[in-house]
């Protein structure tokens, strides 16, 4: 059986920190407040002139130097973004463009901050049927960019960035195991971007990000947990054999509450959002790169990435490494 082995990861954050003191000066809104609530310190955000596919390329140049595979070699080049440079071309063309990766086909995945979950889903059904043998993943997204910096249940949450792996073929018991993505679309309304699209083209409705905090935080709870214990179900393990979770850095409530109820020590989470906030589709996949550069992943670990975001949607893959 062919599987999908991450070969090479690599990740890229805007230069600029924006911390809780400095929100505290535009919205009412303090630091304690915020790390009580989110449990997050800062997050990066990116300028006027950087857009979604420059921090993505630059995490997928990482990626490709530490998978020693060069871009001429990617079959495949898939983004997973709901922050795309334009509506059209596809940051992916964008990003194959600049990569000079001509041999490869390209196109953008859209599922908010569950898109790496549902990206590498996507990726590795590519490998298992034969399709493809090198496959370039991108995570990015640039949501400060959306945000109304007055409405402190939104703007405190958001970061920019991205991650990158290379994914190949290999016939080994290793790569990915199991995979799972879902959707809620009856609850689609509690996490909206409502203007700019074809419903709204003038943006009368405003291109910011609107949520039902409420709602979206009982459904967060709810998908990280179903997500995390059905897909170590479908794997065919148990809780106590993975060796490191990586879920969706969107809320440390979220991350210590599911990890508690499911009995998951601290010391098998692992959790930057106090740097970066929510990046979206670029928080697992940064995190992935951050977890092997600092050794928490070693060869032959098993790993459980799980996210959940916009659609409402969710997922989760497990990974022998």
């Amino acid at each position: 059986m062919l599987r999908a082995k991450i070969i090479g990861t690599g990740s890229c954050l805007p230069p600029k920190i924006v911390t809780n003191d400095d929100l505290s000066k535009l919205v009412d809104t303090n630091d304690e407040w915020i790390r009580e609530r989110t449990g997050i310190q800062e997050r990066r955000v990116s300028d006027a002139a950087t857009a979604t596919s420059d921090l993505g390329v630059v995490a997928a140049e990482k990626a490709l130097a530490k998978a020693k595979v060069s871009p001429e070699e990617i079959e495949l080049i898939l983004v997973c973004t709901c922050s795309p440079d334009m509506l059209f071309p596809s940051t992916a063309c964008i990003i194959q463009d600049k990569l000079n990766a001509k041999n490869a086909a390209a196109f953008d995945l859209s599922a908010a901050c569950s898109g790496f979950n549902f990206g590498l889903t996507t990726a590795a059904s590519f490998i298992e049927s034969g399709k493809y043998k090198k496959i370039l993943l991108v995570g990015a997204d640039t949501l400060t960019k959306y945000l109304d910096w007055t409405d402190r249940g939104t703007c405190i949450l958001f970061g920019d960035g991205a991650g990158a792996v290379v994914l190949e073929t290999t016939d080994k018991n290793e790569g990915v195991l199991a995979s799972l993505i879902r959707a809620e679309g009856n609850l689609g309304n509690t996490l909206t971007m409502p203007g700019g699209g074809s419903r709204d083209p003038e943006e009368k409705n405003g291109r910011f990000i609107k949520m039902n905090g409420k709602e979206v935080f009982k459904f967060a709870v709810r998908a990280l947990e179903t997500s995390i214990k059905d897909i170590i179900k479908l794997a065919g393990k148990e809780i106590g054999d993975i060796d490191l979770f990586i879920p969706h850095q969107a809320n440390i409530r979220i991350i210590d509450h599911v990890s508690k109820k499911l009995g998951i020590s601290k010391e098998k989470v692992f959790v930057n959002l106090q740097k970066y906030g929510n990046t979206s589709a670029a928080s697992v996949p940064i995190a992935l790169d951050e977890a092997y550069r600092e050794g928490k992943i070693k060869s032959g670990d098993l790993l459980v990435l799980s996210g959940f975001g916009a659609g409402l949607t969710y997922g989760a893959n497990i990974i022998r490494w």
